[in-house]
């Protein structure tokens, strides 16, 4: 991206409530990634080249849309699509660290695609043949969806006041929702509405569909270019084949929950990951001796090397907990009953609280070694603290102590949603 380039996204990024970007129709099918080991090679490239202007496009909040697209024309987005539809169907330990590899390097590039997979999944367990064919075969071409999710004004952020209905023989949708994270950059918008019965649906609707409207007015302190804004639906006519019943997904006993949460959690560990690292760069390029000690360089501070190696075991603690929360996921997803989709629950529900402390302790000691020469606007660094912040956001770290301790203490099975 050019300096002019850069100047007019800073400028268009200081508007509120600007009109979505263009989403370009597809010229090209994305590359169609194989295996588990392919997908981790493509996630480390594209981290590389995503973590140089990471902090250019969160100071000045840009859109990342080429990034976004490089992203999922690499396949990335594409890797849950099972076999028996062409897909990778790679594991649950390899989705985990494909989205903790690219939060280490953009966090708001490592969030962006959760709900696209949360989606995916949705079509995998509650589905019809003719719809999973369809959809699944438009992600493996690279087309992104985007979540219609949470709406705001209402008693709780799953009240969903969004709804379709019959009306002189069309059936319409109309609401409004906020943090859509990925919309801004989606192909397709999937919108939780509910049916003249109440059931929660979710309902798949091409972009350029009359009567759907996408606003990017995305204002908060962290996960800045995640371009989670408005949607909204004023009498947009849908089908009864773009709707899939939600709410039989947690009727029954299926991973949807910890499926959902595993994402999040990965972006809390890459934040923590990606802390850790800067730490390490900064501390030995930048950082100098307190005046007290007769060393030459920062590095080798007895505390800073005590902290560092803090840093170090909270952060790999955080990656085992991933992975075995992955495995204990891959488990409940081929063999769902109440026992294993509790046990994976649980288990995601402890990497999402631990990493998140992980990031934000990571975060903190980032600035605090690197000393007031760190604060400074031109590296960035604050970055890691606000994102870990606001991401931990999207659901309550004190749930998942209440879950955990109440599942080992009283035996007590969590209760089935996306946010355990």
């Amino acid at each position: 991206m050019t300096q002019d380039d850069r100047n007019r996204h800073r400028q268009a990024a200081l508007t509120p409530g600007r009109p979505a970007p263009a989403i370009a129709r597809l010229l090209t099918r994305a590359h169609r990634i194989r295996t588990d080991a392919e997908a981790l090679t493509v996630a480390r490239e594209l981290a590389r080249d995503f973590a140089r202007e990471a902090a250019i496009r969160d100071r000045d909040r840009l859109l990342p849309l080429q990034e976004v697209e490089r992203f999922s024309q690499s396949g990335l987005w594409a890797i849950t699509v099972p076999a028996a539809y062409g897909g990778a169907d790679v594991s649950s330990v390899t989705l985990a660290e494909v989205t903790a590899i690219i939060s280490a390097a953009d966090s708001s590039l490592g969030q962006i695609p959760q709900n696209h997979f949360y989606m995916v999944e949705a079509l995998r367990l509650a589905g019809s043949e003719a719809q999973k064919h369809h959809y699944f075969e438009r992600v493996l071409n690279g087309e992104r969806l985007g979540n219609a999710f949470t709406e705001i004004g209402t008693r709780t952020p799953v009240d969903y006041r969004t709804s379709f209905r019959e009306r002189d023989g069309r059936l319409l949708l109309n609401g409004q929702k906020f943090y859509s994270t990925g919309s801004l950059f989606a192909h397709v918008i999937v919108a939780v509405a509910k049916d003249e019965a109440g059931r929660v649906h979710i309902v798949f609707i091409d972009r350029d569909t009359p009567g759907l409207a996408i606003v990017d007015d995305w204002t908060s302190f962290g996960q800045r270019s995640t371009g989670s804004g408005t949607v909204t639906f004023d009498d947009l006519e849908i089908t009864p084949f773009q709707a899939v019943d939600h709410d039989v997904v947690f009727e029954l006993a299926t991973a949807m929950g910890p499926f959902a949460q595993i994402i999040h959690a990965a972006v809390q560990v890459g934040i923590a990951r990606g802390a850790l690292a800067e730490t390490i760069s900064y501390v030995r390029t930048h950082a100098r001796p307190f005046f007290e000690l007769s060393i030459e360089h920062g590095y080798e501070d007895p505390h800073s090397i005590h902290a560092v190696g803090d840093v170090s075991i909270r952060v790999h603690a955080a990656d085992a907990l991933l992975e075995r929360s992955g495995r204990l996921l891959d488990i409940a997803r081929a063999h769902p009953d109440e026992r294993t989709v509790a046990e994976a629950s649980i288990a995601v529900a402890e990497v999402k609280a631990y990493g998140t402390e992980a990031a934000q302790f990571a975060a903190n000691k980032l600035i605090e070694l690197g000393g007031a020469r760190s604060t400074l606007e031109g590296y960035g660094l604050d970055r890691f603290w606000r994102n870990a912040k606001t991401h931990a956001l999207h659901d309550p770290v004190r749930w998942k102590y209440h879950h955990i301790g109440n599942f080992y203490l009283n035996k007590q099975l969590p209760p089935r949603h996306g946010a355990i």
